[in-house]
């Protein structure tokens, strides 16, 4: 598969989009309540809300990296949505062009990383650590977006290194293990001539098997990335390994969570319809379909490609006749 196709793997490496609020452990992250309660809102389709609580959190705390963290994840799911368009015969969020929103979107990544390196300079911590590798990570996947490979490669392998040391740090901090799966997957997915390309470049290597494993460790065991890993896990699953079974089985949970996310409902009617499970493939659509977005640009493209997805149902139902 072509590298343009791969990139769009290490875009996953964001924070993402999903981020899945859960009680602190004695060991690992503890989440603010306020972050939980406004991931609540952004996953429920209730952007701006969420996005209200993220910028009070940036006030409260100007010098910590969560807040602005979290309001790149909102606006990430914007861009996502707003983008996303079927080639290759899948619904995704493929490579186009730089956009106007891209800089205001980098202004947060590099804030988020800046304020967790000076805290870090200052003390290192495992939790500074992770955040360094999101801030890092946010910018690897806009960048992915936008077809720039190199500047996402070295961003990517920034991130590898803190997420690296977080776990170093503590082993029971679970998240780091969302962007060392997504990079381990994707090195390893890369054609031959493009991991020609890495070993000159000296970009580490990676195992996808390690790359699953971890992605199971973090969507079950994360609490800042847990429904980003398993978005991405199913994702790939779809995408890379036509593992369609497996992938609906690691999506359906993250719909059932939040049923009013329309990206979610898309990724899983799309996959539906690769096993030609055409009515679940239409419920999944028709769902995105009816949840009220606010975005304007955003709520087109839900509105086209469902009904792209469901022109494509039609026609493989004459087909089978």
């Amino acid at each position: 598969m072509k590298l343009g196709v791969l990139l769009p793997v290490l875009a996953g490496l964001a924070v993402g989009a999903l981020l899945w609020p859960v009680a602190a452990r004695a060991a690992g992250l503890d989440l603010p309540p306020t972050a939980s309660q406004g991931l609540n809102l952004l996953y429920s389709g209730q952007s701006e809300k969420a996005m209200e609580e993220f910028r009070a959190m940036e006030a409260a705390r100007p010098e910590h990296p969560l807040g602005y963290l979290l309001e790149a994840e909102a606006r990430w799911w914007q861009i996502y949505c707003e983008t996303c368009q079927i080639k290759w015969n899948m619904i995704d969020a493929w490579p186009q062009p730089r956009r106007a929103v891209d800089d205001s979107y980098l202004v947060l990544a590099d804030k988020v990383t800046s304020l967790a390196e000076a805290q870090i300079a200052n003390g290192d911590s495992a939790e500074m650590e992770l955040y360094a590798g999101l801030g890092w990570l946010l910018r690897a996947r806009l960048l992915a977006l936008r077809n720039q490979r190199l500047a996402t490669a070295r961003a990517g392998v920034n991130a590898r290194k803190r997420f690296l040391r977080c776990l170093e740090l503590d082993p029971q901090m679970d998240d780091a293990y969302t962007g060392l799966g997504i990079y381990n997957y994707f090195v390893d997915t890369l054609s031959t001539m493009a991991k020609a390309l890495r070993f000159f470049m000296g970009i580490p290597s990676g195992r996808k098997a390690d790359g699953i494993r971890q992605l199971r460790i973090a969507m079950q065991q994360g609490v800042l990335t847990r429904a980003t890993a398993r978005f991405y896990l199913a994702k790939n699953l779809r995408t890379f390994d036509q593992d369609y079974n497996g992938s609906i089985e690691v999506m359906r949970p993250l719909v059932a969570e939040f049923p009013q996310n329309p990206s979610f409902q898309l990724i899983l009617g799309d996959t539906e319809a690769k096993l030609n499970h055409k009515e679940l493939a239409e419920t999944s659509y028709r769902a995105a379909a009816s949840i009220p977005v606010s975005d304007g640009a955003c709520a087109e493209r839900i509105r086209a490609l469902v009904k792209q997805g469901l022109a494509d149902l039609i026609e493989a139902t004459r087909s089978d006749r």
